[in-house]
C-alpha cells in the first residue's frame, strides 16, 4: 500500500470493516509503514470495535519498532508495490476485450438514439440490447480490488463539487424568503435571454404605441386560451405583468405547450393598435446554446451511473447488485474508477401509502447499515459521490442538502463524498449535473404529447435543459425550499445531465449534453403496478469520461 495518501489507508480500513476517527488515519498514514500499522491496528482491535480510535491506533504504532533488517531494507531501496497506471489505448482494448467466462455477455446491439437533437449533437451510443453481465466470485485483496491485482493509480482522478446547497440553507418558509428565490431565479436567468432580444420592462410596454415591436422577458405568470382558441400568456418581471398573445395559427404556437408557470422565457412582437397586449412572433427559452462544446478527460476512464438503489425494500434487487459489483472487480471493468450515485439509497420510510406492507426492514437507519454492507462489495479503490433523493433522510423540499452526520458515519465506505441534491459533479474535468429528478414526474404530467412519458425519460431531461432549471414550476409535485438564492437554476451547461427518480432508463443527447436517467435496482412494487410503472430494473449506464459515450449494463 501506498504510503503517503491518507485516502488509501481509509480505502484499506473500509474493506476490512473498519471506519476509524481522523487523527487515526493519519498516524497510520504517517507510519514509517502504514500497510504494516494497518495490519496491527486491525489485528489489536476490539472484538466488538466498528471505528478505531486515536488511542488504539496511537498505542499500535507507538509500539511498533523497526528491527535492523527492516532498516536495511529501507535503506537499500526495497520493492515497494506500485499500481499502474494505464494508457488510453490499453484502457479501450481492455474495454473491448472478451471479459472470458467469469463474466459472459449476450450479443450487443449498437444504435443511434432518436432524441429530436440536430446534427451538431453528441450521438448518444447505446445498447438497445442491454449488455447482460452475470457477477464473478472474485475475493479483495488490501485495496479492495480483485485477488492478485494492484490498486488502480489514482494519482490523475479529481472529484470538485458545486451548487451544494448543504450548510448553505437559510430560508425560515417566511413570504420574503420565497420573493429572495423567484428574484434570484429571474434576474439570473433573464440575463441569459436580455442578450438575444431587445427587451423592455413591463410598465414601459405600457406607454408604447400601437405597432411597435417590441420584447419582454418575464416569468410565465400564467397560461390560458381564448374562446378563439388562440393562448393568452401572462408574463411578470420586476415591474408588473403584461399580456401576450399567441395565436393558434402561428408555428410558435406549439411552444405553448412546454410553458410551466414560474419559468423565465422572452417573447418578442408587435403592441397591438390599442395597446395593452403582445402579439407573439417568437418565443425564447434560456436553453443550452447549440455552439456548446462538452468538455472530456484527457485519458480513458469511465463513471458508473447508478441511482435508485432502494435497499430495505421487498422488492430490492439484491443479487442484480452483487452482480454488479462482481463485475465491477473485473478486468473488463478497469476503466470504471467512479461510481455517480443520483439519489434512493434506501427505500425509506412513509413516502407513499401503505408503504410499511412493502418494506424488508422497518428500520430507516437498519436500511442505511444494511445500504452500506451493499456498497462495501464494491471495490474499495472507486471513488464515489452520492446525492439524496425523495426516498432518503433527508428533507423533501429542493434543494436537498447532504446526508447528515449520522447517515454518513453509516455510510462511510471508500470514504465516499456525500453532497446536495442538485449538484455539479467535476469529474476530471467533465461537468457531471447530478439531480434526482422528481420534476421529471411533473414534465410529464404537463406535458400533452406522447414522445416525453416515462418510457423516455432522457426526453423530460431536454425541457429542464431547455428552461434552464431543475425544477421550474411551484406548487405542483416538487417541493420547493425558499432559499436566498435559486439553486435548482443551471447557470452553467453542463457535459453530462445524471438523474433518476422514475426507474426508467433513458440515454440520449441535447446540444452536446450527454443525457442519462440510470433506471432501478427495485423490481416492480404494488405502488408502482397502480400508476402503470414498469421499471428498468439493474441498469448500470457506463460513461467514457473521454468521449461521453455511453454503454449500458444489464445485470438482471
Amino acid at each position: 500500500m501506498p504510503r503517503e495518501p491518507p485516502v488509501r489507508v481509509v480505502r484499506e480500513l473500509t474493506s476490512r470493516g473498519y471506519n476509524a476517527e481522523r487523527e487515526a488515519v493519519t498516524l497510520l498514514a504517517g507510519a514509517s509503514d502504514p500497510a504494516a500499522a494497518v495490519e496491527r491496528a486491525v489485528d489489536a482491535a476490539p472484538d466488538d470495535a466498528l471505528t478505531l480510535t486515536t488511542d488504539h491506533v496511537r498505542e499500535v504504532v507507538d509500539d511498533a519498532t523497526p528491527n535492523a533488517s527492516d532498516s536495511e531494507a529501507d535503506a537499500s531501496g526495497g520493492d515497494a508495490p506500485t499500481a499502474p497506471t494505464e494508457t488510453a489505448a490499453a484502457a479501450t482494448a481492455t474495454q473491448s476485450a472478451d471479459p472470458g467466462p467469469e463474466a459472459p455477455t449476450d450479443e450487443t446491439a449498437s444504435a443511434t438514439a432518436s432524441t429530436g437533437a440536430t446534427d451538431d449533437d453528441i450521438q448518444p451510443t447505446e445498447s438497445t440490447t442491454p449488455v447482460e453481465t452475470k457477477g464473478v466470485s472474485e475475493g479483495q485483496n488490501a485495496a479492495g480490488r480483485r485477488d492478485g491485482r494492484d490498486a488502480r493509480d489514482d494519482s490523475q482522478r479529481s472529484v470538485e463539487i458545486d451548487g451544494d446547497i448543504t450548510g448553505e440553507s437559510t430560508g425560515t418558509g417566511e413570504y420574503a424568503d420565497f420573493v429572495a428565490t423567484f428574484r434570484d431565479r429571474y434576474d439570473r436567468l433573464s440575463k441569459k435571454l436580455r442578450g438575444r432580444v431587445n427587451h423592455r420592462p413591463t410598465d414601459a410596454l405600457d406607454s408604447m404605441p400601437g405597432g411597435s415591436e417590441a420584447a419582454v422577458v418575464g416569468m410565465v405568470n400564467d397560461v390560458r386560451s381564448t374562446a378563439s382558441g388562440h393562448w393568452l400568456v401572462e408574463v411578470e418581471d420586476t415591474n408588473g405583468v403584461f399580456p401576450t398573445l399567441v395565436m393558434k395559427d402561428r408555428d410558435i404556437a406549439d411552444h405553448v405547450d412546454e410553458l410551466l408557470t414560474d419559468e423565465v422565457i422572452a417573447v418578442e412582437g408587435t403592441i397591438s393598435d390599442d395597446g395593452g397586449i403582445l402579439f407573439a412572433d417568437e418565443l425564447h427559452f434560456p436553453d443550452i446554446p447549440r455552439t456548446h462544446s462538452a468538455s472530456t478527460a484527457d485519458r480513458h476512464v469511465q463513471a458508473a451511473l447508478v441511482s435508485d438503489v432502494h435497499v430495505g425494500s421487498q422488492e430490492f434487487a439484491a443479487d442484480a447488485w452483487q452482480a454488479f459489483a462482481d463485475w465491477l472487480h473485473t478486468e473488463e471493468a478497469d476503466p470504471v474508477e467512479y461510481l455517480l450515485i443520483a439519489g434512493d439509497m434506501v427505500e425509506g420510510v412513509g413516502v407513499y401509502p401503505d408503504q410499511d406492507e412493502e418494506l424488508d426492514i422497518v428500520d430507516i437507519y437498519e436500511q442505511y447499515e444494511t445500504f452500506a454492507e451493499h456498497l462495501k462489495d464494491v471495490p474499495g479503490d472507486m471513488e464515489i459521490v452520492m446525492i439524496p433523493g425523495n426516498h432518503d433522510a433527508v428533507r423533501l423540499a429542493e434543494p436537498q442538502p447532504a446526508f447528515d452526520e449520522e447517515l454518513r458515519s453509516i455510510m462511510s465506505a471508500h470514504d465516499a463524498r456525500f453532497t446536495g441534491n442538485p449538484s455539479t459533479v467535476t469529474v476530471e474535468g467533465v461537468d457531471v449535473l447530478m439531480y434526482h429528478g422528481v420534476s421529471i414526474d411533473e414534465i410529464i404530467a404537463e406535458y400533452p404529447g406522447d414522445d416525453i412519458s416515462y418510457d423516455n425519460p432522457h426526453r423530460a431531461m431536454e425541457q429542464l435543459l431547455k428552461k434552464r432549471h431543475v425544477a421550474p414550476q411551484f406548487g405542483g409535485r416538487t417541493r420547493v425550499a425558499p432559499e436566498k438564492e435559486d439553486y435548482l437554476v443551471i447557470d452553467d451547461a453542463p457535459d453530462v445531465f445524471h438523474t433518476g427518480h422514475v426507474h426508467k432508463l433513458g440515454v440520449g443527447g441535447y446540444h452536446n449534453v450527454r443525457l442519462v436517467n440510470s433506471g432501478c435496482w427495485q423490481h416492480q412494487t404494488e405502488f408502482q403496478k397502480s400508476v402503470n410503472i414498469d421499471p428498468d430494473v439493474a441498469t448500470a449506464p457506463i460513461l467514457d469520461l473521454d468521449t461521453l459515450d455511453v454503454t449500458v449494463r444489464k445485470f438482471a
